[in-house]
């Protein structure tokens, strides 16, 4: 019997038919958030790659936020179910699905998800969604082809990097070599492997350039030099160590009561001392025992001296008065000490004049880690969150770093974490609008202050920070969504690197036999703005740092390439073929 044209092609291509006869892959995305959204957004890619992809989104019945879930993109399926369980899978079409992406916020519901989805459909490419590392490698030994990645552990270095006005801390290792991210200035010429981005102008980040001399954030091999973040983080702590020790101790004393018994103590022990000077002049004695008069006329007193002239008994009197005021200050300045010391442990409130912090507001996945980052650095850290129960508060405690129970959009909040005189002010709570009212009231604060400001909405974030001017803006979803979506398409994600706004890839991609790019040079790889190739390797052979661009591509050939999502897409369709054309259905004779 003659082969199936849709068998030969299957064989011939390696696309798979599915049971509707669409050859083109087929993806299941369940998530009702940003990063689901962003996903879409990456899988689907620009133009012609719509066309490539099937995609169906998984969401909730309702909406769970305003932002933007992904159910409004045009060309998608989308399914609504509240539960995600095998009927739930089964309408979404799993069965013959190329991979799963389960994006909820909900580490036991995913991996809930999971064993459901293997009952549907066993040869799955799944790639989850996981805060808990404990978790993350149960679900790693159960499903070994699995990936799980936590969105929270991207984006979290450029949050740490953006607060200390450096470039993000990423280092990793591939193909023997172990390279990070870091400005030019700070690495030897010798170990720059490529040039990155030009961030002179921070409103004009231009990533990938042509010319990659221009580029001043580069990828550079490690040669054990401490550069860029960790440079930043130890110039800060070497500047909070140089502190005039006379501030520090008045700090301390100012602390450890309140204003008014402070201003109580200090005027009586003004009081006393001019009291002491005029009785030493009265007594025509040098400054050593008229010390020694006052102390001990003010604490205890002397026996009467009729023989005093009446202005020395007059200042002799006032003197003990004023020891009898004194005692019972000192006893108050004590236990206002003792009281407040303890309202510190419980509420972290903060002394007013502390400097050179960082204080990070909302203590979810993303604040819990960039608090553990600052504090690894060595940095002073104050964190804020109006939970006292928040996800992070028993490692703040843990850390010894003070928590301030409160609302970061009220200026009392802030101003009790010091934020007029802090480093940067990171906010990466989970509410766009408490985000937003802590940055202009910190902003209104102190004008020149690094803010790091997290929104959900990319869009809006990048506008927040034209119209308001905040320096720096993120969203965690769309610095972290192209990851997700790599690993879906089943390829090797090395690392991702965050520029500003911008997040590139470093992958590692494989040319299928009979793709656009099998007999072409290494130089069709690489576009400015785009894809640079860092690397080329055929089997069995190690890596080549050094390419040759008249190098002819062969199939079986690895590509190490640092790319942007786009221009990922466009390499990711040059390197796999052309998907069959469906045949015709055959017609029925007429009866």
């Amino acid at each position: 019997m003659a082969e199936p044209l849709r068998d030969r092609a299957r064989r011939a291509t390696g696309w798979r038919l599915r049971g509707n006869g669409d050859p083109r892959p087929h993806y299941v995305v369940c998530g009702s958030d940003p990063l689901a959204y962003w996903v879409v957004r990456a899988l689907l890619g620009n133009g012609p790659a719509a066309g490539r992809i099937r995609v169906t989104l998984v969401v909730p019945e309702r909406r769970r936020s305003e932002g933007p879930d992904g159910r409004d993109i045009e060309g998608i399926q989308v399914v609504r179910a509240d539960r995600l369980d095998e009927s739930t899978f089964r309408r979404a079409g799993l069965a013959g699905a190329d991979g799963l992406a389960l994006l909820h916020q909900d580490d036991v519901g995913n991996m809930h998800a999971t064993l459901c989805a293997q009952e549907v459909e066993p040869r799955l490419r799944l790639v989850v969604r996981m805060f808990n590392t404990s978790l993350a490698d149960g679900l790693r030994q159960l499903f070994p082809d699995s990936a799980v990645l936590s969105d929270a552990s991207m984006a979290a270095p450029a949050f740490v990097a953006a607060a200390l006005g450096e470039v993000a801390p990423t280092h990793f290792r591939h193909a023997g070599r172990t390279l990070y991210v870091a400005r030019r200035a700070d690495v030897r010429p010798d170990d720059v492997v490529c040039g990155l981005a030009v961030t002179t102008d921070p409103d004009l980040i231009r990533v990938l350039p042509a010319d990659e001399e221009s580029a001043d954030v580069v990828l550079a091999e490690a040669t054990g030099q401490p550069a860029g973040t960790e440079l930043a983080a130890r110039r800060l702590v070497r500047a909070r160590r140089r502190r005039q020790p006379f501030a520090v101790l008045v700090r301390a004393v100012r602390s450890f009561a309140t204003r008014k018994i402070g201003i109580a103590v200090l005027l009586l022990l003004g009081m006393i001392a001019v009291l002491g000077w005029l009785n030493a002049r009265a007594a025509h004695v040098d400054w050593a025992d008229a010390l020694y008069l006052t102390l001990v006329t003010t604490l205890s007193g002397q026996d009467p001296d009729l023989a005093k002239p009446a202005a020395a008994q007059v200042m002799q009197v006032v003197l003990n008065l004023a020891g009898l005021a004194l005692i019972p200050l000192i006893t108050a300045v004590v236990v206002d000490g003792i009281v407040n010391a303890r309202l510190a442990l419980h509420s972290g409130r903060i002394q007013p004049d502390r400097t050179g912090h960082v204080v990070v507001v909302g203590l979810g996945n993303i604040g819990t880690r960039v608090m553990a980052q600052l504090h690894d650095f060595g940095v002073e850290v104050v964190a804020i969150d109006r939970n006292p129960d928040a996800r992070g508060a028993a490692l703040a405690h843990r850390l010894g770093v003070p928590l301030i129970v409160g609302d970061a959009g009220l200026e009392e909040t802030l101003r009790a974490a010091s934020v007029p005189t802090c480093q940067a002010l990171v906010v990466v709570s989970t509410d766009d609008g408490t985000n937003l009212r802590a940055a202009l009231n910190a902003r209104a604060l102190d004008a020149d202050l690094r803010v790091v400001l997290r929104l959900f909405d990319g869009d809006f974030a990048e506008r927040i920070q034209r119209a308001f001017g905040i320096g720096i803006s993120r969203s965690v979803s769309y610095l972290a969504a192209p990851a997700f979506a790599v690993a879906l398409l089943d390829r090797a994600v090395v690392a991702t690197i965050p520029v500003g706004r911008h997040a590139l890839l470093v992958t590692e991609v494989p040319v299928v036999a009979g793709s656009p790019l099998d007999g072409r040079p290494l130089a069709a790889v690489a576009r400015p703005g785009e894809v640079r190739l860092l690397a080329h390797s055929r089997p069995g052979r190690k890596a080549d740092w050094s390419t040759d661009p008249r190098v002819v591509i062969q199939a079986g050939d690895r590509l190490t390439v640092v790319a942007r999502r786009a221009g990922l897409s466009a390499l990711l369709r040059e390197t796999t073929p052309l998907p069959p054309p469906v045949p015709p259905a055959p017609r029925e004779a007429p009866e």
